[in-house]
């Protein structure tokens, strides 16, 4: 006998689906259950279910002052239920964050910074002398379970007067541990976005995919997707939305779109700033704006729930 059986419900192209939980685990997912319940939902077919919603860049590390937030309030009561802080934290102060979140009812995971402090400023990575290859090892050594990956920030007023080296250093230390994941956000130059794609591989992840900056994926003088990022989207790099306060643009999602280009995944970019003042507000609102550009339902709940599951344990040498 199931704890609780959901009945008749619907998936959001209409189909009918049933859920039933056992100790607040889902047991069995089907177009029909007639399995008995202690407790019987009936949705009587006026609401839909999804998989879980999982945003794979936010920054909830509560401690911070640049880019905070607290987990439970841009998830579970947004509605999304699992959250990835997109390197908020690195090697130093990520223990102290995942004892945090044990206290949370949202689950969460993060991506690594490569810089030891984590955007503790602006410019992380204009010191290399932050980025220690030992410390990375010894925090993903300890916690395996809550670190899905690593993240690196490649844009001027992070990197300094270093340019590409950073993720030179980052493609380094993924190399060398596993091939864990690597999100690399994006923005203004130096490095140029085709030193950033070239040195990118299949399943690295390229966050803020759609900002209108000069240094972004579509050439400003033409209005066409830039040929070396074709390159990069064919060949495998996963593209991510990354709202944030500044790098979503509607028209380069729309040029896109009509190209063929679709991001893989999306995400909010999300802290406390752009959730209270906006343009964030939370997943939802930004869901709703890749229907406005032009993409399905169908596609866009696929784009918050399998497909980042997939990216968080991406494994190259095993795909």
């Amino acid at each position: 006998m199931f704890d609780t059986l959901i009945k008749n419900g619907k998936l959001i192209d209409g189909s009918k689906v049933e859920v039933a939980l056992e100790k607040g685990i889902i047991k069995a997912v089907a177009s029909e259950i007639n399995e008995p319940a202690r407790e019987v939902i009936d949705l009587s077919g006026n609401s839909y279910l999804s998989a879980g919603w999982i945003d794979d860049h936010v920054h909830c590390y509560e401690k911070m002052n640049l880019y905070y937030d607290y987990p439970d309030q841009i998830g579970v009561q947004k509605g999304v239920t699992t959250v990835i802080d997109a390197g908020t934290t690195g090697a130093e102060n990520i223990r102290d964050f995942y004892q945090l979140t044990k206290s949370v009812k949202t689950n969460v995971y993060a991506l690594m910074n490569i810089s030891k402090w984590g955007i503790v400023e602006q410019d992380e990575l204009a010191d290399l002398t932050k980025i220690q290859e030992d410390l990375v090892r010894s925090a993903l050594a300890e916690l395996p379970e809550f670190i899905v990956g690593i993240k690196a920030r490649m844009s001027k007023t992070v990197v300094g007067e270093n340019g590409i080296t950073p993720l030179e250093l980052a493609k380094k230390i993924q190399s060398e541990n596993n091939d864990l994941p690597l999100m690399v956000h994006i923005g203004s130059a130096p490095p140029e976005l085709e030193e950033v794609l070239t040195r990118m591989e299949k399943g690295d992840v390229l966050t803020h995919c759609f900002n209108g900056k000069p240094n972004g994926i579509l050439d400003q003088a033409t209005d066409q997707i830039k040929d070396f990022v074709w390159d990069a989207y064919k060949k495998g790099v996963v593209f991510d939305i990354g709202h944030g306060t500044d790098s979503f643009n509607f028209h380069v999602a729309e040029t896109a779109l009509k190209a063929g280009l679709k991001a893989n995944s999306i995400s909010t970019d999300i802290y406390i700033r752009n959730r209270t003042n906006g343009p964030v507000f939370d997943l939802a609102t930004t869901l709703e704006k890749l229907r406005v550009v032009g993409y399905s339902w169908e596609e866009i709940i696929e784009k918050v729930t399998a497909v980042p599951a997939k990216i968080s344990t991406w494994r190259r040498k095993v795909n």
